[in-house]
């Protein structure tokens, strides 16, 4: 099984069951995150390096992206490639995966600040 594909299983197991609209939605959002997310780690480290926080990381952030969508935000654009998402609106469940997301994979991620702790 590919990365891509255990990022989609992780999504779908968080996700529950899901329209088939839905469901295509987020296979198409898993494979976009998984590629984006592994351009930005830092050099040298692999989603391998870091695979069960590289699987977190993603199956959230597809969630995300695919919560904003079913709450009502107007989904203004969408990048696969870079992983482009522009929204008009707020939802406070996608903001919140995004943040966990972005909290598990920061300190893989190059050029990116985080705290490590306080």
């Amino acid at each position: 099984m590919s990365l891509t594909e255990q990022v989609f299983a992780q999504a779908q197991l968080l996700a529950g069951t899901l329209e088939e609209r839905q469901y295509h939605l987020l296979r198409l959002l898993c494979q976009g995150v998984s590629h984006s997310l592994a351009q930005q780690l830092r050099p040298g480290l692999t989603p391998e390096d870091c695979r069960a926080d590289f699987l977190a990381a993603a199956s959230l952030l597809a969630l995300s992206a695919l919560s904003g969508v079913q709450e009502g935000e107007t989904l203004e654009q969408v990048n696969v490639g870079d992983l482009t998402f522009r929204r008009r609106g707020t939802d406070p469940a996608s903001n919140c995966l995004r943040s966990q997301a972005e909290l598990i994979i920061a300190p893989y991620l190059r050029d990116r600040f985080h705290f490590l702790g306080v």
